[in-house]
């Protein structure tokens, strides 16, 4: 006999977003070791599929010892109502209806608020996440990893379908990430990722405070996290229903790493900057300029061997995209040589020089705006503020070019 709507929903947490320790009594009656949450928005067309296809895997590998948690937010489409019908037939599942509340992040954290498991973890109900990515995210937390992350830009990663500008736009919001709190963003190849799992006392006891929809954000910049996985995934063309996105969320964003970002403080980050890294990407640099000055003399002056005698403006930006492609052939067989040799067909290595060039531009305008600011309002001596902006620049580019350029994703 199926059981009502009014059994299968679990109330809705109220108060602080706080995760509470797993009480030890609990955890003796209820051997739970895996709590999955799902937040849904208008996924009626969706959730019975998503549930169909997470139920026998999870129960394959796992058997009683999970929970899915489904946290609607009271859709018009009654998304709640139909994961309620599958409830009633799998006791595994549960349902949140929240009246009150709205947001996917909030959602997220109500739902692990409740949950009854060692390992918590969120997964988007509209299948564009791969329910079967799952099991290897539950293995590199069963090896030791404090959050493993599905991650569309490493190897096995990638985006079904994606236009020029969806890539864009996405590669853009990541850059700004970057710039705005690096210490968090670039933690990971892809710290927007609505898809991961983590341990549970990573978070419990500590009061989350979200913005937006970008539940990895705050995870990453208020958990207690050493060890991180990344899984490849490749992200899925959404079947049924309509995306989520609006400008309001990508301002929601920007808001939420500017909160991270003031707090001084993003956990117990212990990332170490890659010095030797980018000690060779500084001397691959150094050999850019003897190239560019060499080019330079061979196009511009009368003497030279080649007798051209060209314009200086044809001559230098000629100059410099040889300096250029010296630095990215250096770069990708050197410098980023581990990186690049798990991209490594032809046309992954020419998406990454046309980004390396789109870098290099970037860095170019950052550096003449740099050199004005110091010359212009802090009245540097002009040679001084020069050699300051080369230095700056050098860091944006190094970071830039580790943390995207040489993180390609692939197509699957």
């Amino acid at each position: 006999m199926q059981k009502s709507n009014s059994a299968v929903l679990l109330p809705n947490p109220i108060g602080a977003l706080v995760i509470p320790d797993l009480p030890e009594r609990r955890s003796a009656l209820n051997p739970c070791y895996f709590s999955l949450v799902i937040p849904t928005y208008n996924e009626g067309r969706n959730i019975a599929a998503m549930l169909e296809r997470l139920i026998p895997l999870l129960d394959d590998a796992y058997a009683d010892r999970y929970e899915i948690i489904v946290v609607d937010d009271d859709s018009p489409d009654r998304t709640w109502e139909l994961a309620c019908a599958v409830a009633a037939v799998y006791p595994q599942v549960r349902v949140i209806r929240r009246q009150d509340e709205r947001g996917l992040a909030t959602a997220v954290i109500r739902g692990w608020q409740v949950a009854g498991g060692e390992v918590i973890g969120v997964i988007d109900g509209d299948l564009q996440h791969p329910p079967e990515v799952l099991l290897k995210l539950l293995d590199a937390v069963t090896a030791g990893a404090d959050l493993a992350i599905g991650s569309r830009h490493v190897a096995g990663g990638g985006t079904s379908d994606w236009g020029f500008l969806r890539r864009l736009l996405s590669r853009g919001a990541q850059l700004l990430g970057l710039v705005i709190a690096p210490a968090i963003v670039g933690r990971v190849s892809d710290p927007m990722s609505g898809y991961f799992l983590l341990r549970r006392r990573v978070l419990s006891g500590i009061e989350l405070n979200p913005k937006g929809y970008k539940i990895s954000l705050e995870v990453l910049g208020r958990g207690r996290i050493d060890r991180i996985a990344e899984v490849g995934y490749v992200f899925q063309e959404r079947v049924a229903g309509e995306s989520k996105v609006t400008m309001q969320q990508y301002v929601d964003y920007i808001h939420h790493l500017l909160k991270l970002r003031s707090r001084g403080r993003v956990g117990r980050i212990r990332s170490v900057f890659p010095w030797g890294r980018f000690a060779r990407f500084g001397l691959v640099g150094l050999s850019g300029v003897v190239v560019d000055m060499a080019v330079l003399y061979l196009l511009h002056e009368p003497a030279s061997p080649l007798g051209l005698a060209w314009g200086l403006t044809r001559s230098k930006i000629l100059a410099s995209e040889v300096a250029i492609l010296n630095n990215f052939v250096w770069n990708d067989r050197w410098t980023f040589r581990d990186l690049a040799g798990q991209q490594n067909t032809s046309g992954q290595w020419v998406k990454r020089f046309v980004k390396f060039n789109l870098v290099c531009l970037l860095g170019l305008g950052l550096n003449v705006m740099i050199l004005n600011l110091l010359f212009n309002v802090f009245h540097i001596n002009a040679y001084v503020a020069n050699l300051l902006a080369i230095v700056l620049v050098t860091f944006w580019n190094f970071w830039i070019n580790l943390k995207l350029n040489w993180r390609v994703t692939s197509d699957r």
